[in-house]
Formats: structure tokens, sequence, C-alpha cells
């Protein structure tokens, strides 16, 4: 028994040892080290991907009686998805290899997800009978 006692105390105590602490809440809007700015800009650019999922599926659902618009629509995202990786490591270039490259990085995903959000969006909006919009009105 006082094995078991002992053994259980040493467990404990190793276990608060490696204890990490809670992370504390960063508040963007006074982040001052890089390491908070690039979480913040990370943390942004998650919304923003969590966002434009959101409409992609939304206009995916429009387009499931649509095979053809539906294969387009998923062709564009790829190369939407291709533009968007390759642009920003293309404009995050001048901060390569430096600590502000994760910040650059994602403030530029974060940019271009917002703008295709936006768009796809707008199409789940479009008048009826609006020739130009690929997506068909909710029914």
């Amino acid at each position: 028994m006082r094995i078991a006692i002992t053994a259980a105390a040493v467990l404990a105590l190793a276990a608060a040892a490696h204890a990490q602490p809670l992370p504390r809440p960063l508040d963007c809007g006074k982040a001052a080290t890089q390491t908070d700015m690039s979480l913040c800009a990370d943390q942004a650019y998650r919304k923003s991907d969590a966002d434009l999922n959101a409409a992609y599926q939304e206009v995916n659902a429009r387009l499931k009686d649509d095979k053809t618009a539906a294969t387009q629509f998923h062709a564009a995202q790829r190369a939407w998805l291709f533009f968007r990786d390759a642009e920003c490591a293309f404009a995050s270039t001048g901060t390569s290899g430096g600590s502000a490259y994760p910040m650059a990085l994602s403030s530029c995903l974060d940019k271009l997800t917002q703008a295709r959000t936006k768009e796809l969006r707008a199409y789940l909006k479009c008048e009826e009978g609006d020739l130009t919009c690929p997506v068909p009105g909710k029914r």
C-alpha cells in the first residue's frame, strides 16, 4: 500500500512538472511581438478560411442538380486555390526566411480568401433572370 501511494505521488509530481500553463487568450489589438502578430494573422486567416468553406458548401449545394456546373465550379475553385497559394508565396518573398514571413503569408492568404468568399456569396444573391450568374437561386 505504501509503495502504491509513493508511486502515485511520484507520478503526480512528474505530471505537474511537465504540465504546460494554459495559453493566455491573444488580444490581437495589442499584439506587440512578432510571434503574437504572426499568430493573430494566422487566426484571422483561419476564420476567413472557415467562412470560405461555408460559402463553398452553399454554392456546391445549389449546384447539386447540375453536374456540369458543379464540375466547372470545382475546377475553378481548385485553380483559385492554386493561384492564391502561388500568389501569396510570391507576395511574401520579401520576408522569406525572416520572422515576419508567417505573418506576411497569413495576411495575404486572409486577404485573398476574404475576396473569394465575397465572390462566392455574390453568386448566392443573384437576381432572378441574371444570365451571367452560374448559381441557381434558392429553392
